[in-house]
């Protein structure tokens, strides 16, 4: 047709810009599949969407390659190892029930049951990995393909993967987008390397009664750390999976299918008396510890460590204690005194934002009976005052200390141990979209952090999302790795909560355009949230977490 456009032109980084024919695939612009640092090209940028290589340009453009050094390359290889991985189970293991479960320190677990109770073998378990390294040295190649609804209902069907159809049974797209390898199919969630070979690095490692697969941290890619067990947080995953199976919600197809037949009301009951009996276990374990005056409240950013601690204390006035709070934002030093990051920004995640000399002396005063006078920080100036806010810790009182660095020891070195007990909330979703699929427990939080920024901080998605990968340093730095000081760790995630928040987050997300670098990560979580079928707000108490984040809570904040 006369005036139609055959050509496209392209910016690739580091390269000039060139004119391309129509439909040209990713992979095309380059003449090799590795970086200058030998690690594997997965998927793309395009005009600030994440794409597979197998993707055809149609418009004028801007290219970058992704490799697992970066955020997106980094998703795009864990989601294709476990699509890997499902695939070389079902062809060992026909019979097996397996399923991709939770993180676990630099990997996934993975839960293995092939009928007996000793759940996998490490012969089980060589098996699996050899026949992983076999698909990998074959370079087998894992085709991205576009088919009818129709189709793809009946392609799952004969492959007998129940849980992806689940996804499918209140969805009607005209055509569905799907991975297939060898015999084995995948629903996308997400962009896949489109080859084997470029999946090489991952290790099995039995963790009974299962095992975990371990991929190459992002920051030290290809290698892969020394692996670190968890037994704390392990358990706590265990016991919530645990409880999500005897509810028969364990995939986010299970939850549409109860909230479809108006039954997510009872769901929601029970999934918040689930919180509100272990914070009273929480209550009645400091409550049993003589000597106890001091609770340290850690997590993440938006794990619900403040509704949290407003609903521990309720309880704790139920044992007859009176509980009193103390932030550790009013010992923040001076602005000009705080700490800065590797680009000259303020770092206020920094644990030496506070100063610990000052918070340190009035807590070992307290703790001994004598009176202070408290500062107040005025964020407005930057300044630190006083006020004439005189605290002494009377009888039968206890002191709550909530803030991300609750549980490293450096904050309260001027306490005795025996004085102290230390809680860390984070929210550990047992939910998976299918069996191989799972749902990122940080992504839960994001979305969560998302709605409470725009609703209380007047922040827009797009300020969120920049700030979220400083955020994330901050929270490896000087969170994660004190967990393990904790006495009890408390799963916040609630898991009907998505559903409820979809809403709200799906106009925020919108607002982020394509001219914007965080583009892909915002379309990444509407594509995400589309999986769920939205439940009303009205459901959700006053007195729960979640309405920490979407409002007309029932505690003052």
């Amino acid at each position: 047709m006369q005036g139609e456009q055959t050509t496209i032109r392209v910016n690739l980084s580091g390269q000039a810009p060139r004119d391309i024919p129509q439909q040209t695939p990713v992979i095309d612009l380059s003449d090799n599949r590795l970086d200058a640092n030998g690690l594997h090209y997965l998927g793309a940028l395009v005009n600030n969407d994440v794409v597979s290589l197998s993707y055809p340009l149609e418009t004028d453009c801007t290219v970058e390659f992704l490799t697992m050094a970066d955020s997106h390359g980094w998703r795009i290889y864990r989601r294709s190892v476990s699509f890997l991985l499902a695939k070389a189970v079902k062809e060992v293991f026909p019979h097996a029930w397996f399923a991709v479960q939770h993180s676990l320190g630099s990997g996934y677990f993975c839960h293995f049951d092939d009928g007996t109770e000793a759940g996998a073998s490490r012969k089980q378990i060589r098996l699996i990995e050899r026949r992983m390294r076999e698909l990998v040295a074959e370079d087998i190649p894992i085709f991205r393909r576009k088919i009818s609804f129709s189709a793809a209902i009946a392609q799952l069907e004969e492959e007998g993967q129940r849980d992806k159809l689940n996804l499918l049974r209140f969805r009607n797209p005209p055509h569905v987008t799907m991975y297939t390898c060898e015999g084995f199919s995948d629903l996308a969630h997400g962009p896949m390397a489109d080859r084997a070979g470029a999946l090489g690095h991952f290790k099995l490692i039995p963790y009974p009664p299962g095992f975990v697969i371990q991929f190459p941290e992002r920051d030290r890619a290809p290698a892969l750390a020394p692996f670190e067990r968890q037994p704390h947080l392990f358990q706590v995953f265990k016991e919530h999976k645990e409880w999500g199976r005897i509810l028969g919600v364990q995939t986010v197809g299970d939850l549409n299918e109860i909230n479809a037949q108006h039954q997510l009301g009872d769901f929601v009951r029970i999934a918040e008396a689930l919180h509100e009996k272990k914070i009273a276990r929480i209550a009645d374990e400091i409550a049993s510890r003589s000597g106890v005056r001091w609770i340290l409240i850690s997590g993440p950013s938006s794990a619900g460590k403040t509704t949290t601690a407003k609903r521990l204390a309720i309880h704790l006035r139920v044992n007859g204690l009176r509980p009193v709070t103390i932030s550790t934002d009013d010992y923040f030093v001076d602005r000009e005194r705080t700490p800065r990051d590797e680009n000259g920004d303020y770092d206020f995640e920094h644990i030496d934002t506070i100063d610990l000399d000052l918070f340190n002396d009035h807590l070992a005063r307290l703790d001994r009976g004598e009176e202070v006078d408290r500062p107040t920080f005025d964020f407005e100036t930057g300044r630190r005052e006083f006020r004439g806010d005189k605290l002494r810790i009377g009888p039968n009182e206890m002191v709550l200390i909530e803030g991300i660095h609750g549980l490293n020891p450096k904050l309260t070195k001027g306490l005795p141990a025996e004085h102290k007990f230390r809680l860390y909330i984070n929210a550990l979703t047992q939910l998976n979209l299918d069996l191989n699929n799972r749902i990122s427990t940080t992504d839960n939080r994001l979305i969560r952090r998302i709605v409470r920024d725009n609703m209380f901080r007047g922040n827009t998605a797009l300020r969120t999302l920049k700030m979220w990968q400083s955020v994330r340093r901050g929270e490896k730095t000087w969170i994660f790795p004190f967990q393990r000081e904790a006495d009890i760790t408390f799963n916040s995630a609630l898991d009907y909560e998505l559903a409820v928040i979809k809403p709200f987050a799906e106009p925020v997300l919108a607002e982020v355009k394509p001219s914007d670098r965080e583009y892909a990560e915002a379309r990444r979580l509407l594509n995400f949230l589309e999986s769920f079928l939205v439940a009303p707000a009205e459901l959700v108490p006053q007195t729960s977490l979640l309405r920490e984040f979407i409002g007309r809570s029932g505690f003052q904040y």
